[in-house]
């Protein structure tokens, strides 16, 4: 494995950096203040070329590898330190986008792909329902088929990008009591009759990046959207598990790691306590240490899973380790972030505030950390 990156990749990271300090830092407080969506600043992303930076140049993206992908989105996170709105762009390329170019035909990589590259189209995954979260297999949103069409009836919960989604990428089973062997990958239009956004849920953190639940009321959905195979389609999304755990998610938790890191580090420079900077002080000292260690180590997890992806090798069982590793972690990180600050961490004026609330989800979505060293456990006691 090789540990280092070449120059056009570090060239590209900073780039990514410098866009999302200027473009989207200057906003991140007040949206996340007021929950807004702003489009415009969403156009600018796709303008870059980050709404399908690892889709095929014929599907309107870059072709990015999966090492690049990870480094050009870490520096964004950081650069924006706003997870959530990177929270929306994840959501919208790795796990709705990302599947349609792996599992979809070529009529529908034709038709979705490049206006979801570009960010035209702004995409979501329904897999997640009021009552299956870890127990996805258990979702009751169901699809008979009648004709040309599926009729969907359901609910989803907790879907980010929910409320302005054009393209939402549904799971729902044709047969509850085959339980994973049921469950149907749908292609679903906003738009489609019986599809509506019952409602925007409001959000302890994340709060750049809206989430709601849909509502699927005798949703007809034509045969040729549908994903993959019938009964497969968790193959649309665990194919992309990578993609997910091992690069959306890492970006995200090494990004506010580094955003943290460097803004910690420098707070202790430059406040001062009984007469010295705090960075004298040992306990500080000892917390500035624990958080570069932790950066680095996940940073290496989440890299190598990455570097497996671009090397042909399968990659799950190490993007798991990587999760269980950052996604707990990253609370711990915050928590000491916050501690360095002290008063001036729990304002609203200092991003840590911000950050440490957006820390909390890890640990709960794209896997939760108990079912990731579940899977641990179990690749390693089968």
């Amino acid at each position: 494995m090789d540990f280092g990156f070449t120059p056009e990749q570090e060239a590209f990271a900073r780039t990514v950096e410098k866009f999302a300090r200027e473009e989207v830092l200057p906003s991140v407080e007040r949206r996340d203040e007021t929950g807004e969506w702003d489009m415009e600043l969403w156009k600018k992303i796709g303008d870059m070329g980050l709404c399908g930076l690892p889709i095929p140049e014929e599907y309107g993206g870059s072709g990015a590898d999966a090492v690049t992908s990870l480094l050009a989105y870490e520096a964004f996170t950081k650069g924006s330190k706003d997870p959530g709105l990177y929270l929306s762009l994840g959501a919208h390329l790795f796990i709705c986008t990302i599947p349609i170019w792996l599992h979809g035909n070529e009529a529908q990589k034709k038709k979705y792909l490049p206006k979801l590259a570009s960010g035209e189209w702004i995409g979501a995954l329904g897999l997640t329902e009021p009552n299956a979260g870890s127990d996805a297999a258990g979702i009751q949103t169901t699809a008979h088929l009648e004709g040309d069409y599926y009729i969907l009836n359901g609910s989803k919960m907790f879907i980010t990008n929910g409320p302005m989604a054009d393209v939402v990428l549904v799971m729902a089973t044709v047969d509850k009591s085959k339980r994973a062997d049921g469950v149907t990958a749908f292609i679903v239009e906003k738009g489609t009759p019986g599809f509506s956004v019952s409602r925007k849920l409001n959000k302890m953190g994340h709060r750049t990046s809206p989430t709601a639940e849909l509502v699927f009321e005798d949703c007809k959905v034509p045969v040729e959207n549908v994903v993959g195979e019938v009964g497969k389609g968790f193959h649309a999304t665990t194919d992309a598990l990578v993609w997910e755990r091992g690069v959306f998610l890492a970006a995200e938790s090494l990004g506010m790691m580094a955003a943290m890191l460097e803004d910690a580090v420098e707070y202790a420079k430059t406040r001062t306590q009984f007469g010295q900077p705090i960075a004298k002080f040992q306990m500080i000292r000892d917390k500035i240490a624990r958080m570069k260690v932790t950066y680095d180590a996940a940073r290496m997890l989440a890299f190598r899973a990455a570097w497996m992806k671009d090397s042909g090798k399968d990659g799950k069982f190490e993007a798991s380790i990587a999760k269980a590793f950052y996604a707990d972690e990253l609370v711990k990180f915050a928590d000491d972030a916050l501690q360095v600050f002290g008063g001036y961490g729990y304002m609203k004026e200092y991003p840590i505030e911000r950050m440490y609330r957006d820390a909390r989800l890890m640990p709960i979505g794209g896997g939760t950390s108990e079912v990731q060293r579940l899977v641990v456990s179990s690749n390693l006691l089968r």
